[in-house]
């Protein structure tokens, strides 16, 4: 399994793996509230396609926003369904 990193900055971060310098993968959010991240955006590199990254992606910003008390929206279309679709992550949601 690839290793999926984040990194912050200010108001916006990201979840996202790297392969030689390149971002292959990434979703985007942004601190919309206190103790509240809205994700606005997935996209994955087509060579990596059908292996659930995206939602791998999804997954890793459910654990971060577990382990720091934090809620989660999604303007993002995929983030918001895989969000609802998956009944072990109602916890986080905004």
């Amino acid at each position: 399994m690839m290793e999926i990193q984040r990194e912050e900055h200010g108001k916006r971060g990201a979840f996202f793996i790297d392969e030689d310098g390149e971002w292959i993968a990434e979703m985007t959010y942004v601190k919309s509230a206190d103790k509240e991240i809205t994700i606005d955006h997935t996209e994955v590199d087509k060579k990596l396609r059908g292996e659930n990254i995206a939602e791998d992606l999804v997954a890793a910003a459910v654990a971060f926003a577990r382990e720091n008390g934090l809620k989660i929206k999604a303007t993002c279309s995929y983030a918001k369904k895989v969000l609802n679709a998956n009944a072990d992550f109602k916890d986080v949601l905004g």
